[in-house]
């Protein structure tokens, strides 16, 4: 509709109207959320959660009714087909850019119950998105360095405990849960630190997934394996509004989470290392797939 637009005003209006959307959107679900904080019985309180939640997925389709008015990026999924909105779903995909969060909102929006990422803790202080992701239960991690756990032993362990506690009250809703496996976005300095065993990504780390497997328990029973690339490379978010990424192919493979997948992280090392070969051929399965839909 305004592609056709000069990029020097296309842009700032493209800019301006998601910010509008971001501002006319976050309003009431803050002040939902303030008044849900001082209503004392839970019963009542997660009546709001239903609401909240609605007014993100109108969020995330105005923005993306947005992008595909500004923009002439091409889009080919596989794989959508089937999925639904009363099961809970553990989402797992590789991570090469910021753009990957609006892909992946684009594409399950309406399609799976609303997604909840687990976010790094200074997250939370970006303006507008920060509370608004904090009103929407989005779990918030505190990221500990080597040196620090090895002077604070008492650290450890603590991102488990949040990432049960997250579990737990999604455990009452329906729910998709989001782990970027990686941990962090690809870059070639990451995968030659790594020395990464795989061509296009990063060595996974498989506790953030078997954690949410258990916390969640028999309430969550199938994985998302998503794949996503940018055929001419990833992009920034101002590449994806200005219409510089032309095109994003994603693959989605559903697999049942069976009894094997799930067991004691933490303490079982049998268990632990089978699940740590199992994630390592489920990537190496992912590296392939890359590799040919680039070919594509």
């Amino acid at each position: 509709m305004f592609v056709s637009l000069p990029r020097f005003l296309r842009i700032p209006l493209a800019c301006l109207l998601l910010f509008t959307s971001t501002v006319l959107h976050v309003g009431p679900l803050l002040l939902l959320t303030a008044v849900r904080l001082l209503i004392p019985l839970r019963s009542m309180r997660n009546a709001f959660a239903p609401v909240l939640v609605l007014i993100a997925e109108s969020w995330l389709s105005v923005n993306s009714w947005l992008f595909a008015a500004f923009t002439r990026t091409q889009w080919e999924v596989e794989g959508l087909d089937g999925l639904s909105t009363r099961e809970n779903y553990l989402v797992v995909c590789n991570h090469q850019s910021w753009v990957d969060i609006p892909a992946l909102q684009r594409l399950f929006n309406r399609h799976i119950p609303f997604m909840r990422f687990f976010l790094k803790s200074q997250l939370i202080w970006v303006p507008l998105l920060g509370p608004a992701w904090w009103a929407l239960d989005f779990p918030f991690m505190k990221r500990h360095s080597k040196q620090e756990l090895e002077a604070k032993p008492e650290l450890r362990g603590k991102d488990r405990e949040a990432t049960r506690r997250a579990c737990e009250k999604f455990s009452h809703v329906p729910v998709s849960v989001m782990n970027f496996t990686e941990g962090t976005r690809f870059t070639k300095a990451k995968h030659d630190a790594q020395k990464s065993p795989y061509t296009h990504l990063l060595r996974p780390k498989a506790g953030g997934v078997a954690f949410v497997i258990d916390a969640m328990g028999d309430a969550i029973r199938q994985m998302l394996d998503v794949t996503i690339v940018y055929p001419a490379g990833p992009g920034t978010m101002m590449d994806l509004i200005a219409g510089r990424i032309r095109e994003v192919r994603i693959h989605i493979r559903r697999l049942a989470i069976d009894p094997p997948m799930r067991g004691d992280y933490e303490n079982d090392s049998v268990y632990r290392e089978r699940f740590q070969n199992w994630v390592n051929q489920l990537w190496a399965e992912k590296d392939a797939r890359i590799t040919a839909m680039l070919a594509r």
